[in-house]
């Protein structure tokens, strides 16, 4: 597949096809439209694609031929029907296809391959900060060439390359606005990469780590996905993401990428200095970043190691509890500003378990029926490992566009 992938041509909520030709457009549409029938409802047949859908038979058995031509789609077990010729299963191919995702977080790199499927096939991981974007660049890079070269996903075509950092991107551009962790601003981290590496081809996008894992978690969802997601990325910093859609997930990003940048909402005025340059910012209340500087945790030692070891300190356990009171507050305002329809808690201070993620859903568990007077429950879901997850979630991202570009 050849590379799409220029300064002129990123758009980085771009999972829809582009209406830039009639004929060229219905036939993305149509595309993309079954392989996420089939991704989202594996096992249906071409006759159950075309009801769900309103496709004609034939235009699905075409693009589904197409599709299988193309090592996207395979075909399983014929289904049991009372009359007429029975029609075979159909699900996305998970032994053809590759694409990657990496993802630059405050204290270390990860890169993953993974299938159609979302299932990782190969991952790389260095526990070192990055430095400046230059250096980051080429560190990342030798990754991503020691992962092409693992022999699980060697013979495979690459989809392309999905990157993963901690701030907000452009929303018309791939630019990387501001990581207050890392002290960037206004980083063209892909050019960066591209003096570096030479493959993979295909597509390349950049995105906010807390977008990109959310969209692999609504994208690679078992079962039925909720009409939206909120994940919520509790690490060194905190950010949100959110998805929604059916065939053609959307992240809302805002004028100036900042939506889900809710670490830097202020909660105390005038309260305590934030890395952004704000005072009184939620990350001042509950971050890892926070938690080191309050606890005296070294910057190279593992925080939740390190503070799990300690719970018997009484000044521990109570920094804990306010910090996962906080996190139960922001994700109270989640519920209550964007509504989604699951919450997802993820990132590397959910290691830290029940000192810090309790006290959240008690506080979430508790008001979030305070203001329409009902017991509806909207579902959490605690990621307690989330090491590969936005890299994959950029892997995801990279499937999506992907598939209306075939």
């Amino acid at each position: 597949m050849p590379s799409h992938f220029t300064p002129n041509h990123f758009t980085p909520n771009h999972f829809t096809p582009h209406a830039a030709g009639d004929l060229n457009y219905l036939k993305s549409l149509n595309r993309s439209t079954i392989l996420s029938t089939v991704r989202r409802y594996p096992g249906l047949s071409r006759a159950d694609i075309a009801l769900r859908t309103g496709l004609t038979k034939a235009t699905v058995g075409s693009v589904v031929n197409v599709l299988g031509e193309r090592g996207w789609l395979r075909e399983g077990e014929l289904h049991a029907r009372g009359g007429g010729r029975p029609g075979r299963s159909l699900y996305l191919d998970g032994e053809q296809h590759v694409m990657l995702g990496a993802e630059v977080g405050v204290k270390g790199l990860r890169v993953v391959a993974c299938n159609l499927l979302g299932e990782r096939l190969a991952s790389q991981r260095l526990d070192v900060s990055p430095t400046t974007p230059e250096e980051t660049a080429a560190v990342l890079a030798r990754l991503i060439e020691a992962l092409l070269g693992d022999t699980a996903i060697a013979a495979r075509p690459c989809l392309g390359l999905g990157v993963a950092l901690p701030g907000p991107v452009a929303p018309q551009a791939p630019i990387l606005r501001l990581a207050p962790n890392l002290g960037w601003v206004d980083v063209d981290f892909l050019a960066l990469l591209r003096a570096e590496l030479d493959s993979p081809a295909g597509v390349w996008l950049l995105d906010n780590e807390a977008n990109a894992a959310a969209f692999g978690e609504f994208y690679f969802i078992e079962g039925t996905p909720p009409e939206s997601i909120a994940y919520l990325s509790a690490g060194s910093g905190i950010g949100c993401g959110v998805v929604s859609g059916e065939h053609f997930p959307v992240i809302p990003r805002g004028h100036q990428g900042l939506v889900g940048e809710i670490g830097h909402t202020v909660l105390v005025a005038d309260g305590a200095p934030c890395h952004c340059g704000n005072h009184g910012c939620a990350e001042t209340l509950v971050s890892g970043w926070m938690l080191r500087e309050s606890l005296g945790v070294a910057a190279d030692a593992s925080l939740s190691a390190s503070l799990l070891a300690r719970l018997d300190e009484p000044e521990v356990s109570a920094a804990l509890a306010r910090a996962g009171r906080a996190l139960g507050l922001l994700m109270l305002n989640l519920h209550h500003t964007l509504n989604p329809s699951m919450l997802i808690l993820g990132g590397s201070l959910i290691r830290l378990g029940a000192p810090l993620v309790a006290p959240a859903l008690a506080y979430f568990d508790a008001h979030q029926n305070d203001l329409l007077r009902q017991s509806q429950r909207v579902p959490v879901k605690v990621v307690e490992d989330s090491t590969f997850t936005a890299a994959r979630g950029a892997a995801a991202q990279v499937m999506a566009r992907a598939a209306i570009e075939i």
